[in-house]
Parts: C-alpha cells; structure tokens; sequence
C-alpha cells in the first residue's frame, strides 16, 4: 500500500503542475471586442505596430513602445506629444503602409483607426488587425476615445495605468477650470479653436470634436457653435469668422502663413482681432486618443491666461 501510494504521488504532482499551467494559460487568454468582429489572443501582444497616430498615441500612453508606426515625421509636427522614443520604425505612410517593412517587424497586433478599415484584408494576413472607429456622428467622439483607450489597456495588461491616467484627467480639468475662471473673475468668455488651411480659409471645431469636448469640461461655450459631425469639424472662409462679436478664437498650431495673415485688411477688421482676443495654441493633434482631451485642455488654458477678459 505504502509503494502503490509512493508511486501515484509524482503522477498526482505532475497531474497539479499540469492543471496549474493550463490554468495560467486560460488565465492570460483574452478577447478583445473592436468596431468590427472578436479577436482572441493566448497572450498579451508585445510587438505592436500602430498605423493611426491616435492608436499610437494610446499605446506610447500606456507606457509601451511599438515596433513600427506610421509616418513618424508627421506624427512629430502635427501629434508632438507623447513623444515617440528612439529606435520605432517608421513604416510609411498611414493609408499606404510599407506592408514588407512591417511583415519584417513581426507584429503581434496591428492597430488601425478612422478611415483605415480598407486595409484590413491585407494587414489581417500579417497579423492580427483591430480596428477603432474612433470618429463617427452617430456617436460622441470623447466617450469613445475613453472605451477605445480601456480596451487597448486590457489588450495589453495595462488597465490599472489607464485608470490612473483617466483619474489624473479628470483632476486636470477642475484644476484648469479654476485656473480660467479666477483670471476671467468668474466669467469664461465663449471660445473657438479653429485651424487654417490657408490665410483664406479655416476648419472650425465644434460639437463632437475633440477640442470642444477639452472647452466642455473647462466649461467654456463655443463662440462660433456647430452642430455634431463624425469629425466634429467645419470648412468655413476666414470671413465667417466676422459672426464672432462677442469671444476669443484660438488657432492651434503650426501655421507657416501668420504673417501675411496679419497683414490682410480682412483679417485685421474683424471684431475679435480688434479687440485682442486672438491667441494661438502649441501643436495638438485634432484626432487623437483621450489624452489629447488633456492636451487640448492644457494648452487652451495656457493660450487663454495671456488674454485680458473681454469687454
């Protein structure tokens, strides 16, 4: 009896280890939902590859470093921060990806976003594709930028520092809410942040837009309103811009033409530029994750203290 025992007891041990394993591998399984089907990996990807400067963005916020991403150069003028580190490969352009530089970096995961789900049958070939439609009118952009950077989190392991950057943002925004409202003696001007595309025309962000979603929650009311769209943007001529009596309108970099805006005499009639209510913001990427929300936040409320209140 004490042999027959002695000999089961390894084969019960082994039998333990064995359910233990299995139990860990289940364990680290997971599924991820993203705009279009399910996806089920064994492990947490570690080699990723971003094709959306917002999905970069939510993983370079995450704390991880992919192994390629699109289009750096212009992620660097347009995006700026967070910044991405040294040694990520750049692999093209976001809607004509190198698809042999990337097969080379052996992804695990491949993410895309906004207007990149054609190139799904040839990336899924690759590896794994998830895609976000982060950008949509029938949905509310900022709520989604959070459920989008949540899943990546628990995609990637890293949901208690999505939380504490989720946190951190909200604090943010009473904090600088406050800023703008003591220099404002209690009174927050109306704002519109806008872009040019050139001295004579200029995109307006209103609802839906990440910019206004940054002015909502500083509790700052547009002073050009627009209604909801997927991008929450509109084309508009610098003359719609004379429909601002009352406000401040803040154009967020870069702009290579300001001077020779500057020198327009229809630029200079224009009842804000009169009365100084004229400020420009550090680069911010208007398509984005969540924490460019922050961003936007930051540098609105730093572009606005160097403004006097309005009359």
């Amino acid at each position: 009896m004490i042999q027959t025992h002695c000999r089961r007891t390894p084969f019960i041990i082994k039998t333990v280890l064995l359910m233990l394993v299995l139990q860990s591998s289940l364990a680290m399984a997971l599924t991820i939902n993203d705009d279009i089907k399910s996806h089920h990996f064994a492990k947490v990807p570690q080699r990723i590859v971003a094709l959306n400067w917002s999905m970069a963005e939510n993983v370079l916020e995450l704390g991880l470093v992919p192994v390629g991403i699109a289009d750096i150069a212009g992620y660097q003028t347009w995006v700026v921060k967070p910044a991405i580190q040294a040694g990520v490969t750049d692999v093209g352009t976001r809607m004509e990806p190198n698809l042999e530089l990337i097969e080379e970096l052996k992804p695990d995961v491949i993410l895309l976003s906004s207007s990149q789900a054609d190139l799904l049958p040839r990336l899924e070939k690759i590896a794994p594709t998830l895609f976000f439609d982060s950008f949509n009118a029938s949905q509310d952009n900022y709520q989604k930028s959070k459920k989008i950077f949540m899943q990546l989190a628990e995609l990637f392991d890293k949901q208690t520092v999505a939380a504490q950057k989720l946190t951190a943002l909200e604090k943010q925004f009473v904090d600088l809410k406050q800023q703008i409202s003591q220099h404002f003696s209690g009174h927050i001007p109306k704002v519109t942040t806008i872009r040019f595309n050139n001295a004579s025309t200029i995109i307006v962000y209103g609802d839906n837009s990440l910019s206004q979603a940054a002015a909502e929650q500083l509790g700052i009311a547009p002073a050009l309103p627009l209604g909801p769209s997927k991008w929450g943007i509109a084309q508009k001529k610098l003359s719609d811009l004379a429909q601002i009596e009352e406000g401040i309108v803040v154009n967020i970099k870069p702009f290579d033409q300001e001077k020779q805006l500057q020198a327009s005499p229809l630029w200079q009639a224009l009842p804000f530029v009169r009365k100084g209510h004229y400020t420009t913001m550090e680069a911010i990427w208007s398509y984005g994750g969540v924490n460019s929300v922050g961003y936007f936040a930051q540098a609105l409320t730093d572009s606005l203290l160097n403004i006097n209140s309005p009359e």
